[in-house]
C-alpha cells in the first residue's frame, strides 16, 4: 500500500492535551472539514464488510485528527459513527459489532500509520523525544498534561506512533528526572559556601530534641521563618522584621535560581515546608541545600511584602483610631442639644421684640444659659473636630508606632520611575538622614520638601513657629508616612525585593514591541488605535440611537426631569414569572429514591468517576505508599475540610487510617495547585454528563460575588468587615448559570471585587469559554469595563444607583441630538486620549492574560489617587464609552435586565448551600495562616461541586424515567439547577467504603 502523501490536519483546539477523548459536539461543518473521506482514502479502505471498512475509517479519520489512535471504539462520538457510515452507505447500526482489541484491528492500525506516513516507536526515539523535552519543562511533574501534549506534537511533527501509555511515561519521568538533575546541580553550584552553612543552622536543633519527640516539641529557626505575620501592631512589625533580617542573613539572591521556572522553585519550596526539620536533615546536602533555599527565598519576598503591608495598614490603623477616639471622646464631654432650628427660631423672635432689653432679661427666660454653654461648646468642638483628629494622629505615631517605622523605613528600599512623585523620595532620604538625630525639628538651612508630601491641612501642625520656617519633624514623618502610603498602593513607589509590591514595570511583557502583532491577535483587537476607537464609536452611536427611539414607548422605563434640566432614571420592577411546578416533585423523588445519602459517598462516587484523586501528587521525590490508600485517605481529608469538621472526626468511622495517617497525606499532598486541578477535572466532568435537552447547550455566561466568612484576626487577610460586622475574609465565586462553580478566590474584607472578577474569568481551568460576566454594583468599575473590553467578554452589572447613572456623547459639536436623552447625557468622550494610550493599554491587558501581573497588581495603580495619570485617564475614557452602550442596552431591553438578575440569583443561591456543607465549627475559617485558608475554601468548593456533579446525574437518572416524559414545562427548565441537599447527610459517624457505590447508572 502506497504511503499517503497529504498532510496531517492539525488537530481540534477543543480536544487539543486529550489523546483519549474525542469532543462529542460537532457542528455540519466541523464534520465535512474534518472527517470528509478523500478519493485515496476511500481506494485506501478498498472493499471490507460494514463493520470492517467503519471501523478502519474511523481508526483512519481520529488517527489524523490527533495523531494517535484511540483505546476503545466507545470514544468515537456517535455523530461521527453516522457521518462516516453516511458516506460508506453501510448501516451505523454494525458499529456495535466493532472491537479494537483484536489481531485484526492492530493490523488495521499498522496499515492506516503507514498510510499516513507514520512509522512505528523505536529506542533511538525515545532519546530523542527526551532531548526535546528536557528544555520545554515548566515543573515537576511528569504527568502534566501539558508536557505530555507536547511529546505528541514532537512525535506528530516527527510522523512517529505514540508508543503505550506506559512506555510513554516513562520517557516523561526520565526527561523530568534528568532536567532537574541539571536544575538542581546549577542551584548549588551558585549557592556560597557560607549560605549553605546558615542553611544547614536553620534546621539544627538540640540532639536531644528527636529523642524527646513527641513528648517534647523543639521548634527550629526554620519554624519561626515560616510562620505568617500576625495582626496589624508594632510588634509584629518587629517579628517580621527579625525575620526579613534572618532571611537576608543567609546571602541568597535572584541569581541562585537562574534558568529555574518559578513554578519549580514553587515545588521545591512545598515540599521543604512540608517536612519537618529531622526529615530534612535526612536528605544529601545538594537537595536540602536547594530546598532549603528555595523556601527562604521565596519566604524573604512573601515577607517584604507583609512588611509592606503593615506599613500601609499602620499609617490607615492611625488615622482611624485617632477618629474613634476623638469622637469617643466628644461624645463623652458633650451633650447634644437638639432642636437647634427651635431655638434659633425663640432667639430671633425674643431678639426681634424687645431689640432694647438687656440680654439677661429678654434672651435667658426664653433659651436658659446653660442650654446656650452646651451649644457653644458643640459648635467648638464640630469646628475643631479635624485639628483634634489631626493632633491624636500624631501623638498616637509619636508615642507608639514610632520606633517601629523607622526600623521599618530602614529595613525596605523604596523606588519610583516617575520624576513628578520625586519629592516623597526626597522626604524619604531627608527621614534617613536624621534618622539618629534628637533634633525636634530640621534645621533651618535644611532642604525639607513640603508640596507633593504634606498635605493643606496638615500645614499648620508640621509648621511649628509662627514665621512657618521651622518643621516638626514627628508631625512632618506622619505626613510622609501617609502620603508613603498612597503612593506604594498606586504604585508610584515601589520596593526592591517584593513581590506583589516590585517594579510595575516587571508586570508588563518585557516582549511586546517583538510581539505586538501576536499580543493583539491574541486579544482579538485590531492594530491600529483608529480602527479601534472607530468600532467603539459606531457601537456606542448605535446603541444611544436604539435607546433615543425607544424610551419614549418604553412603559417600564421613566427618564424624571427636574425644573433646572437634570434628569434621574426610573426602572420598573421586573414582572414575576410563572411558578414552576414540577421542580419540588423533583426534589422529593431524589428524597425518595436516595434518602440520606452520606456527604462522604458524594464525594467518593466523584472520584471513582472523575478520578480527580489523580490531580494529587505527593511533594516529596516518591509516593511509598500504594495508589489506593492514598485515594481513601485523600477523600477522608478533603472532607474534613471542605466540611471544616477536620482531620480527627475522619477517623471517627473506625476505619483503618489514623489521624497521623491523615495529617501526614495533608501535608504531603493536599495543596492549592492540586485542589484546583481537581475543581477543574469535575467542572468539566460536569459540563461533559450534561442532557443538552435538559440543561441546554453549553453556556458562556457566569456570575461572580463574594460571601464573607468568620475568621481568625492574628493574620493580615482577616478583616473587619464594615456591612456585615466582625472580622472574616471574602470568598469570591465564579458560578455558570446551572449552578457549577469555576473559580474561588480567597480575598480580604477591603480588597477590589472589580480584580477579583476579572481574576476569575482569565486563570479558570475549565472547557467553558466565558464570554459574559454578571455583577453586582460593587463587581463594576469604568476602569472594569475598559478590561473587560480590551479582554474580549462583556460585563454586565447590576445597577443599584441607576438613577444617578449618565450618558456619554460619541461625538462632539452635536448637543442637539438625541432630544429624548439630553436630561441624561454629559459631555463627549475623548477618543484621543484613548487612541494615544492604546498601546500601553493593550500591553495591561496582555500582562493579565498572560498571568505576569494578577488584577489586583494592575488596577492598583488606577485609582482616584492616581486620576492624572494619562494611562488610567485612557482607561476611565475607555470605559465611560463602554458603559454609555451597556447602559442603552440595559434601559432598552428588559430581557437583558432579567438574564442579569437570574444570573446573580444563581450565586445567591451558591452561596446558601455554603452554609450547608461547611458547618464545622460554626462556618468559621480557623487558621492564621493565610495558605490554610485558601486549602479550606478549595475543600469547600471541591466538595460543592462533587455534588452538583452527583446531582446532576441523580436528576437526568429521574428524568429519563418515562413517566417523567413530557412533564417538565418551560418554567421548571428556567428553575431546574443541580444545587439541591434535601437528600443528603453531612453530619454522622464517617464511614468509607470504596466498594460501595451510589444506585447511579454509568
Amino acid at each position: 500500500m502506497p504511503a499517503y502523501s497529504g498532510s496531517i490536519p492539525a488537530p481540534s483546539p477543543d480536544c487539543s492535551g486529550v489523546s483519549w477523548r474525542v469532543k462529542h459536539d460537532w457542528s455540519p461543518e466541523e464534520l465535512a472539514g474534518q472527517f470528509t473521506l478523500t478519493h485515496p482514502e476511500r481506494a485506501f479502505l478498498g472493499f471490507k464488510g460494514e463493520a470492517a471498512s467503519l471501523s478502519l475509517a474511523a481508526l483512519l479519520k481520529t488517527f489524523q485528527l490527533q495523531g494517535e489512535f484511540l483505546d476503545h471504539p466507545q470514544g468515537v462520538p456517535g455523530v461521527v459513527v453516522d457521518f462516516l457510515a453516511q458516506q460508506l452507505a453501510v448501516s451505523p447500526a454494525c458499529w456495535a459489532e466493532v472491537d479494537w482489541s483484536t489481531r485484526t484491528a492492530r493490523r488495521y492500525r499498522d496499515e492506516v500509520a503507514h498510510f499516513c506516513g507514520f512509522r512505528a516507536f523505536r529506542g533511538l526515539d525515545e532519546t530523542a523525544l527526551i532531548a526535546h523535552l528536557m528544555p520545554l519543562i515548566a515543573d515537576l511533574n511528569s504527568d502534566s498534561e501539558t508536557l505530555k501534549q507536547q511529546g505528541r506534537e514532537f512525535l506528530r511533527g516527527e510522523r512517529l506512533v505514540p508508543p503505550t501509555a506506559e512506555r510513554l511515561g516513562r520517557c516523561l519521568r526520565a526527561a523530568v528526572n534528568r532536567q532537574e538533575a541539571r536544575w538542581l546541580q546549577g542551584i548549588q553550584a551558585r549557592l556560597k559556601p557560607q549560605s549553605c552553612q546558615s542553611l544547614d543552622a536553620l534546621i539544627s536543633t538540640d540532639a536531644a530534641a528527636d529523642d524527646l519527640q513527641p513528648l517534647l516539641v523543639i521548634r527550629s529557626t526554620l519554624a519561626a521563618l515560616k510562620d505568617t505575620a500576625g495582626r496589624v501592631k508594632v510588634d509584629t512589625v518587629l517579628e517580621e522584621l527579625a525575620k526579613l533580617d534572618e532571611l537576608r542573613a543567609l546571602g541568597l539572591t535572584s541569581e541562585v535560581f537562574t534558568g529555574v521556572p518559578p513554578r519549580v522553585v514553587g515545588q521545591y519550596r512545598r515540599r521543604a515546608a512540608s517536612e519537618p526539620p529531622r526529615e530534612l536533615r535526612r536528605h544529601p546536602a545538594p537537595l536540602r541545600h536547594v530546598l532549603l533555599a528555595a523556601l527562604c527565598w521565596q519566604r524573604q519576598t512573601e515577607v517584604t511584602d507583609d512588611l509592606v503591608e503593615l506599613l500601609i495598614r499602620v499609617a490607615h490603623h492611625i488615622g482611624t483610631h485617632a477618629e474613634s477616639k476623638v469622637e469617643a471622646e466628644l461624645l463623652r464631654q458633650l451633650r447634644r442639644v437638639r432642636g437647634k432650628s427651635a431655638l434659633l427660631f425663640k432667639l430671633a423672635k425674643a431678639a426681634r421684640a424687645q431689640p432694647e432689653g438687656a440680654v439677661r432679661e429678654v434672651i435667658y427666660p426664653v433659651v436658659p444659659e446653660p442650654v446656650l454653654d452646651d451649644l457653644i461648646r458643640e459648635m467648638e468642638a464640630e469646628g475643631n473636630y479635624d485639628r483634634q483628629v489631626r493632633l491624636v494622629t500624631r501623638n498616637s505615631y509619636g508615642h507608639h508606632y514610632r520606633r517601629a517605622i523607622s526600623l521599618l523605613l530602614d529595613a525596605l528600599t523604596f523606588r519610583c520611575n516617575n520624576d513628578r512623585h520625586r519629592p516623597i523620595m526626597r522626604a524619604l532620604e531627608l527621614l534617613a538622614k536624621y534618622r539618629d538625630r534628637r533634633t525636634l525639628t530640621f534645621p533651618l538651612n535644611e532642604d525639607v520638601p513640603l508640596g507633593g508630601v504634606v498635605k493643606d491641612d496638615w500645614q499648620a501642625l508640621v509648621l511649628d513657629d509662627v514665621e512657618g520656617r521651622k518643621v516638626n519633624r514627628v508631625t512632618y514623618e506622619m505626613c510622609v508616612l501617609t502620603t508613603l502610603r498612597d503612593k506604594i498602593r498606586c504604585k508610584e513607589v515601589w520596593v526592591e525585593g517584593a513581590g506583589r509590591f516590585r517594579n510595575p514595570d516587571e508586570d508588563l511583557p518585557g516582549d511586546f514591541e517583538q510581539k505586538r502583532a501576536e499580543y493583539y491577535s491574541a486579544l482579538a483587537q485590531p492594530g491600529e488605535a483608529q480602527t479601534f476607537t472607530r468600532q467603539l464609536r459606531t457601537h456606542m452611536e448605535t446603541a444611544l440611537d436604539a435607546l433615543n427611539t425607544d424610551l419614549p414607548t418604553n412603559a417600564r422605563v421613566k427618564l424624571v426631569t427636574s425644573k433646572k434640566g437634570k434628569g434621574r432614571l426610573s426602572i420598573s420592577p421586573l414582572a414575576a414569572l410563572p411558578e414552576p411546578q414540577n421542580i419540588t416533585r423533583l426534589a422529593a423523588a431524589l428524597v425518595q429514591r436516595w434518602p440520606m445519602t452520606n456527604l462522604l459517598d458524594v464525594l467518593k462516587e466523584t472520584e471513582l468517576r472523575t478520578g480527580f484523586t489523580t490531580a494529587f501528587h505527593s511533594v516529596a521525590a516518591r509516593e511509598v505508599l500504594s495508589r489506593e490508600v492514598v485515594q481513601r485517605r485523600l477523600l477522608l481529608c478533603l472532607h474534613g475540610i471542605g466540611t471544616n469538621a477536620g482531620l480527627k472526626r475522619m477517623c471517627s468511622g473506625g476505619g483503618e487510617d489514623s489521624f497521623a495517617d491523615l495529617q501526614y497525606i495533608r501535608r504531603r499532598y493536599v495543596h492549592k495547585e492540586h485542589l484546583r486541578a481537581a475543581i477543574s477535572r469535575v467542572c468539566n466532568a460536569i459540563f461533559q454528563a450534561r442532557d443538552a435537552t435538559l440543561w441546554g447547550e453549553a453556556t458562556t455566561a457566569c456570575a461572580s460575588d463574594s460571601k464573607k466568612f468568620g475568621a481568625w484576626d492574628q493574620n493580615l487577610m482577616t478583616e473587619w468587615h464594615a456591612r456585615y460586622g466582625g472580622p472574616g475574609v471574602m470568598v469570591y465565586w465564579h458560578v455558570e448559570q446551572h449552578s457549577v462553580c469555576i473559580y474561588s478566590q480567597l480575598k480580604s474584607c477591603s480588597s477590589s471585587e472589580v480584580a477579583a472578577m476579572i481574576e476569575g474569568v482569565l486563570r479558570h481551568d475549565t472547557e467553558m469559554a466565558v464570554d459574559k460576566n454578571y455583577v453586582d454594583t460593587h463587581g463594576q468599575s469604568e476602569v472594569g469595563f475598559a478590561f473587560c473590553q480590551l479582554l474580549g467578554f462583556q460585563l454586565l452589572p447590576r445597577l443599584k444607583n441607576i438613577k444617578h447613572q449618565k450618558l456619554y456623547r460619541p461625538n462632539k459639536g452635536e448637543p442637539e441630538k438625541y432630544v429624548h436623552l439630553q436630561a441624561i447625557l454629559t459631555r463627549p468622550i475623548q477618543w484621543e486620549l484613548i487612541e494615544q494610550q492604546y498601546d500601553e493599554m493593550i500591553k495591561l491587558a496582555t500582562a493579565l492574560r498572560l498571568g505576569t501581573a494578577d488584577a489586583e497588581s494592575i488596577l492598583r495603580r488606577f485609582t482616584r489617587q492616581n486620576v492624572q495619570h494619562p494611562t488610567y485617564r485612557a482607561l476611565a475614557e475607555l470605559g465611560k464609552a463602554v458603559k454609555t452602550a451597556f447602559l442603552c442596552d440595559y434601559l432598552r431591553q428588559e430581557s437583558l435586565r432579567r438574564e442579569i438578575h437570574e444570573g446573580l440569583q444563581v450565586i445567591e443561591s451558591w452561596n446558601s448551600a455554603n452554609d450547608f456543607i461547611l458547618y464545622g465549627k460554626g462556618g468559621e475559617f480557623t487558621s492564621n495562616r493565610i495558605e490554610e485558608q485558601e486549602i479550606q475554601m478549595l475543600g469547600l468548593h471541591l466538595l460543592q461541586v462533587s455534588l452538583v456533579y452527583v446531582n446532576t446525574l441523580m436528576m437526568q437518572q429521574v428524568l429519563s424515567e418515562p413517566e417523567w416524559q413530557g412533564q417538565l414545562t418551560g418554567a421548571d427548565l428556567r428553575a431546574l439547577t443541580p444545587l439541591k441537599w434535601q437528600h443528603i447527610n453531612p453530619y454522622g459517624t464517617f464511614t468509607l467504603n470504596m466498594h460501595e457505590r451510589l444506585p447511579l447508572r454509568v
